[in-house]
C-alpha cells in the first residue's frame, strides 16, 4: 500500500516508517499540517497515519478539510490525546480509526491493513502518463510512442515520482527521500546520476524532452 504518514516527531515518524517499509509499504513521511494538505489532495494514498497535535495545520482540521474536498482515503489518528471525548472528536471530524500513543507497532500494522482492505470509492490508478509517455504501475512497464523502454528498477521508481506529480517541481531532497529513502544529504551525485541515465533513455532516442531541469530547483516532466 501507498501510505502517508504525517507526523511532528522525527523519531516517531522515522519508526513508523521503517516498519511499514519493511512490511513492504511505499511510505511518505510529512512533519507539517499544511504540507500535508497539499500533498494528500495532489496524490492518491490507500491510508494515512495522522497526528492530531501538529505545526501548520493541526490533524483535525486536515482531515476535515480533506473530507470537504472529498477526499476519502482512510485516516487513522495516531496521538496522545487518548480520553474518550477527544477519540469522539477524532472519529466525528472524519477519521476512521484511532489508536493512542504509546502503541505497540503490531496493533498499528493490524489496524493500516485492516483500513487498506475496506472497499476503495476512486479508482486505483494503474498508468501514469506524460505526452506518449506511458508506465504501466501492474506490468511494471515504460514505453514511449509505442516503443519500450527497459528501466533498472531505481530508474522506475525515479520515473514514477516525476509522473505522478507531473507538471510540479521535484527537489532534490524529495527525490532523495522518496526514491533512496535517504532523510540527510549525503553530498551524493546519485539524483544527478540516475537523471541522466533516465534522460538517456526517455529522451535521448525522441524529438521532444520530457524531463526538465529547473535550475536551483529540481526537477519535473512534462509534456
Amino acid at each position: 500500500m501507498r501510505i502517508l504518514v504525517v507526523e511532528d516527531d522525527a523519531t516517531t515518524a522515522d519508526y513508523i516508517a521503517a516498519g511499514l517499509r519493511e512490511e513492504g509499504h511505499a511510505v511518505d513521511l510529512i512533519m507539517d499540517g499544511r504540507d500535508a494538505l497539499i500533498r494528500a489532495t495532489g496524490e492518491a494514498y490507500d491510508v494515512m497515519i495522522v497526528d492530531r497535535m501538529l505545526p501548520g495545520l493541526d490533524g483535525l482540521s486536515l482531515v476535515r478539510a480533506l473530507r470537504a474536498a472529498r477526499n476519502t482515503t482512510p485516516v487513522l489518528f495516531l496521538t496522545s490525546l487518548g480520553g474518550v471525548d477527544d477519540r469522539i472528536e477524532g472519529l466525528n471530524a472524519g477519521g476512521d480509526d484511532y489508536l493512542v500513543k504509546p502503541f505497540a507497532f503490531g496493533e498499528l500494522s493490524a489496524r493500516v491493513a485492516a483500513l487498506g482492505r475496506r472497499p476503495q470509492i476512486k479508482e486505483t490508478v494503474t498508468e501514469l502518463t506524460a505526452g506518449d509517455l506511458k508506465m504501466d504501475l501492474l506490468a511494471r512497464r515504460v514505453t514511449r510512442a509505442g516503443r519500450e523502454i527497459d528501466l533498472l528498477p531505481r530508474e522506475f521508481a525515479l520515473l514514477e515520482q516525476l509522473l505522478r506529480r507531473k507538471g510540479r517541481v521535484l527537489t532534490r531532497t524529495m527525490l532523495l527521500e522518496s526514491v533512496w529513502d535517504i532523510r540527510f544529504d549525503p553530498q551524493t551525485n546519485v539524483v544527478e546520476t540516475h537523471v541522466s541515465r533516465l534522460r538517456a533513455k526517455v529522451d535521448k532516442p525522441f524529438e521532444q524532452e520530457l524531463i526538465k531541469t529547473v535550475r536551483g530547483a529540481g526537477y519535473r516532466i512534462e509534456a
